[in-house]
């Protein structure tokens, strides 16, 4: 089984875009959307879910009032102002409580325990174009790097149990955890650029993260048309880099109006979009084949 991640050096490349097309043109393939802090992949293709998981990464402090001596020591440890005192009794606020566990520490009679946390969800859904795993980061919770490695594994489960040939992956956008827990085992990065100078300087960067991991580098460079000389630089760029380019893809308004329609573009659209899409994949796929 061949993993692919498609990642960008930014927000708003098309990355997304992309892997939709890709579902679609894709056979015996699993998705998974790797981007739990803005996950919408699930919008793109539909589907129905049939399965949702809580995810368990964090922890928070608890105070067992029968052993507290109300001290105060715990809230003068904290440094987030999460312990409060009402009189005699101190209690958390489990929304400023980070889970640091220093008044655990420094309780002298042993009242504070620390306790997992609900910190979002893992979900399979059955889609038009085949299983996507996704996951889904509750509002202010951290450890977005974990939750991906979930999902992935969950998904890694799913693709051996259907025999799919691929792990389609739909990477977040930047060089942090989330997009590094994306690439730890990838075969293949398929880097999605616009023609900017800010998305040159971050193809640098994400590429370099992607070349730690030993995945085989791709580029697809989106909107190409907008400016051609910036286009030109970074093909220039990818060539030095080592990195394949597969191809452009020209701005087209019918890529607006596929998402409008909450469909892929090769699905909703034959206009040039669709048309250098469908030629990328065909590129890649050959590629991934050797």
């Amino acid at each position: 089984m061949t993993e692919l991640v498609v990642i960008s050096g930014k927000g708003g490349t098309g990355k997304t875009t992309l892997v939709g097309s890709f579902a679609a043109l894709a056979e015996g393939a699993v998705v998974v959307d790797c981007d739990v802090d803005a996950a919408n992949l699930h919008i793109l293709l539909g589907g129905e879910v049939v399965e949702k998981r809580p995810y368990r990464g964090s922890e928070a402090a608890a105070i067992d009032r029968g052993k507290c001596v109300a001290c105060g020591a715990c809230a003068e440890a904290c440094r987030f102002d999460a312990i409060r005192a009402e009189g005699d009794l101190y209690y958390v606020d489990p929304l400023s409580c980070e889970g640091c566990g220093a008044c655990a520490h420094v309780c002298p009679a042993g009242a504070i325990r620390m306790e997992e946390r609900q910190s979002g969800w893992i979900y399979v859904s059955r889609t038009p174009y085949g299983t996507l795993v996704h996951g889904e980061l509750l509002p202010g919770e951290e450890n977005s790097g974990k939750l991906v490695t979930r999902v992935k594994m969950r998904a890694r489960g799913v693709a051996r149990t259907e025999g799919a040939s691929l792990l389609l992956i739909d990477g977040s956008p930047g060089i942090g955890c989330p997009v590094i827990a994306s690439l730890s085992g990838a075969h293949a990065a398929l880097i999605v650029a616009e023609p900017s100078r800010s998305a040159l300087h971050d193809l640098l960067r994400v590429a370099g993260v992607a070349r730690h991991f030993g995945s085989r580098l791709f580029l697809a460079l989106n909107k190409a048309d907008l400016s051609p000389r910036l286009a030109e630089e970074i093909r220039e760029t990818a060539a030095r880099e080592g990195i394949t380019y597969l191809g452009e893809i020209p701005y087209d308004e019918g890529v607006t109006a596929a998402q409008l329609a909450g469909a892929p573009v090769v699905v909703h659209s034959d206009g040039p979009a669709a048309a250098a899409i469908q030629g990328i994949w065909g590129k890649l796929r050959g590629e991934l084949a050797r």
